[in-house]
């Protein structure tokens, strides 16, 4: 699976932005069937995407489907299956249930990402992806269909962060992904016009163990490129690291620049590299 530092959404039914989308940079374009289509739009964009899918694709094309439940996710994976996109995002999705639920309706090598936290019953389940299906590429979350399905008034405060029972969601997503052994991928900005914003928000997803982010704007989406892309520096200590260990490969801890480093250390140095797409060089 590429990686998906950053992961675009375009309306299903707007061909042009689609077509726009492509030269945004972004890894991966999310075609939205879902909240970013009307009701009645929704014919058409499926039949706008399916089109958009037959195309040559520079970079992987994912469909964002209405919710198993909805009675309308079925004519979207009709239409949109025979095309061949490279993963479904599953809106609304409780966990291995919804996991199985989807992969037992795909074929080939279409991939799967839950947006894993839009339901009350969706937090109690984020621990249970593991293991359900090789299909599953990642998991992410939303911050906006949750507080309005338990009443909540906001999702953040005055200053943009996230109130407590949200930041919450955020952090089992993030646990839930890496116990499952998948990318955890940090939910939208929703203010495309402040990249500064936007850039400190990345940092801090990047900080706290996600590997990726999707975005609404393509403005959006060299920032977040940047974030989620390992610097020169970063790359650099991480080599380090792994041929300090080489060099010593009984010891258990080690001295590199006047500080000690021990054996979680070098997964992350490996770990990096592997977000970086560099070779191991001096490992073992």
């Amino acid at each position: 699976m590429p990686r998906l530092r950053s992961l675009l959404f375009v309306p299903g039914d707007r061909p042009d932005r689609m077509e726009k989308a492509l030269g945004s940079g972004a890894d991966a374009l999310i075609l939205d069937l879902e909240d970013a289509v009307a009701p009645e739009a929704k014919p058409a964009a499926r039949a706008a995407v399916a089109a958009f899918l037959a195309r040559e694709r520079p970079v992987p094309l994912w469909v964002r489907i209405n919710p198993l439940d909805s009675g309308l996710a079925e004519d979207d994976l009709v239409t949109a299956l025979p095309a061949r996109p490279d993963g479904i995002v599953l809106p609304k999705a409780e966990g291995a249930a919804s996991l199985r639920a989807l992969d037992a309706k795909l074929q080939g090598a279409v991939a799967i990402l839950p947006i894993a936290t839009e339901t009350p019953a969706a937090i109690f389940a984020l621990g249970s992806y593991g293991g359900v299906t090789d299909r599953l590429a990642g998991l992410t979350w939303g911050a906006e269909d949750l507080p309005a399905a338990i009443g909540a008034a906001t999702s953040r405060e005055a200053d943009g962060s996230f109130t407590p029972p949200y930041q919450l969601a955020r952090s089992l997503t993030l646990f839930g992904a890496h116990a499952a052994g998948v990318p955890a991928i940090e939910t939208v900005y929703p203010d495309f016009r402040d990249l500064g914003g936007l850039a400190a928000y990345a940092a801090r997803g990047r900080r706290d163990g996600f590997s990726g982010m999707m975005a609404i704007h393509p403005a959006q989406v060299p920032v977040i490129n940047q974030a989620f892309t390992p610097s020169p520096e970063e790359v650099d200590h991480a080599r380090r690291v792994i041929a300090a260990f080489a060099a010593a490969p009984r010891a258990g801890v080690l001295n590199l620049d006047g500080r000690m480093i021990d054996a979680p250390h070098l997964k992350a140095a490996r770990a990096l590299l592997a977000r970086a797409g560099e070779p191991e060089t001096g490992a073992d």
